[in-house]
């Protein structure tokens, strides 16, 4: 990767960087890692802006700067690096380097962020109660593998809140959420 590096090239620069920060081939060095992904960064290397991102989320080689995180989460994002998306969504989920915006962290396809907006509108917070709209909103993090909406998914279909009952469809998502673990569909089951 050095040689890669050497001549420029960004991804050559940007997994130099990884190799850096998590000590493998070299010692474990944070401000190398850290130039090496600001480098890779400056030649607009998505997973380079991402990784910066996160060495300012989480003070790798810099200060954290939750703000900065924020932004190369931004343009990461912006240039369709999946990681980037996740990462931001978080962000919107959870009010690093900017409000909180659960609506945006739902668009960006975080499940997290998505079962999170169905929970708001399942309860009514920061909005009024519209269990269609919970319920859409779960089908749709459960289908991304989210086990809680999944079993939040199941709960509906059980009692028919939001939806018409259907026990086949209770009994599928709740043992879709059991295997992936949640502890309350195996209790379902």
């Amino acid at each position: 990767y050095q040689k890669a590096a050497d001549l420029g090239n960004s991804s050559g620069i940007n997994i130099l960087g990884y190799c850096y920060k998590n000590g493998i081939g070299t010692s474990i060095d944070k401000q190398k890692a850290f130039e090496l992904y600001q480098k890779a960064a400056d030649l607009r290397n998505s997973l380079g802006i991402n990784n910066l991102g996160y060495c300012y989320m989480n003070g790798i080689g810099t200060s954290i700067n939750k703000l900065k995180a924020f932004e190369f989460y931004q343009k990461a994002a912006d240039l369709g690096n999946s990681s980037g998306i996740t990462n931001l969504a978080g962000c919107y989920r959870n009010g690093i380097g900017t409000s909180i915006d659960k609506l945006k962290a739902a668009d960006l396809g975080n499940s997290s962020g998505i079962f999170n907006l169905a929970d708001c509108y399942r309860n009514g917070i920061g909005t009024s109660i519209d269990k269609q709209k919970a319920f859409k909103l779960y089908q749709k993090a459960a289908d991304l593998e989210n086990n809680a909406a999944q079993y939040n998914l199941a709960f509906m279909y059980e009692k028919g809140n939001g939806i018409k009952k259907n026990k086949n469809q209770a009994i599928y998502w709740y043992e879709k959420s059991a295997k992936q673990g949640n502890q309350d569909a195996q209790n379902k089951i």
